[in-house]
């Protein structure tokens, strides 16, 4: 039988916290962990994601750094604007969010959609980030089948959050398509039953639509202009784009380091934690 996998027994033993911050009017859900006056690294999750995506990382990443791990935009408990949600509105929260805590600068460390809004801050706000880590990070491309599969699963989770739909959309980003997830997939389906959610995930959408993805997308231009140390951190299994494309970003990328993780889908951090962790502490550390 399959060992069952608990958020709560991840987290047990580690010195953390859960609260709400106003971030320039926005209440923005983290998860904090590490001696705050530590330099802060600031974890960024994926589209339709939450906080709990870096649970297995905290308590290593706290010896070293303020760590948060917060609800983006429009995402799990932070509030929702209302409105088609673009690459813009998330660097102003973000950069809010340093601005709250009192970071002046920021190791920033993204996954996915978080990955394509590290690399945007670090192109527009060069001054405020240390290093860069971009895991499985998109914004670099426009697959017309892989927009249609996020919307797809996405949606149908959002419409109608039974087990069956939000497992699927959280087995989509694992390589081992064997183990249930549970509890990943109870926290999100809470997540999704907020009332006014549907709306939500719409507006978290409207990055798959390819008229508004093409205008946010980044190319050599900006990624050339990136000037944090970057690490760009890809895996076998992804199920976004193959390891090609990560070498291809971190070629645009002046110095950048490149790093494949065998047998991990989209949440490398989440399916093998210990390799992640080395990896990422070695590269926020410059070891």
């Amino acid at each position: 039988m399959a060992e069952f996998e608990s958020i709560w027994s991840d987290l047990q033993g580690v010195s953390f916290s859960q609260g709400y911050l106003d971030v320039g009017g926005v209440r923005t859900r983290y998860l904090q962990a590490g001696d705050r006056d530590k330099p802060a690294l600031v974890l960024l999750h994926g589209s339709g994601g939450h906080a709990e995506a870096y649970v297995r990382n905290l308590a290593a990443h706290a010896e070293h750094f303020s760590t948060w791990s917060i609800d983006m935009l429009g995402h799990g408990y932070t509030d929702k604007p209302g409105h088609p949600l673009e690459i813009s509105h998330y660097i102003d929260h973000l950069i809010a969010f340093f601005d709250t805590i009192g970071a002046e600068q920021v190791y920033l460390s993204g996954e996915s959609l978080g990955g394509w809004v590290a690399s945007r801050a670090a192109v527009d706000h060069p001054d405020r980030i240390v290093r860069l880590v971009l895991n499985t990070a998109g914004g670099s491309q426009a697959d017309p089948e892989v927009m249609k599969r996020i919307i797809t699963l996405s949606m149908a989770a959002a419409e109608d959050p039974s087990w069956d739909t939000v497992s699927a959309r959280i087995k989509w980003l694992m390589a081992d398509k064997s183990k249930d997830y549970d509890d990943i997939v109870a926290s999100r389906q809470r997540i999704y039953r907020q009332d006014g959610f549907v709306a939500a995930m719409s507006d978290i959408m409207a990055l798959q639509d390819p008229v508004i993805r093409a205008r946010n997308l980044l190319g050599p231009k900006e990624y050339g202009a990136i000037t944090a140390p970057t690490l760009v951190l890809w895996t076998s299994d992804d199920p976004t784009a193959d390891v090609s494309e990560g070498r291809r970003i971190s070629e645009m990328i002046p110095g950048a380091t490149f790093v494949v993780m065998p047998d991990c889908g989209h949440w490398p951090q989440y399916e093998d934690p210990e390799r992640f962790n080395q990896l990422h502490i070695d590269f926020l550390l410059g070891r």
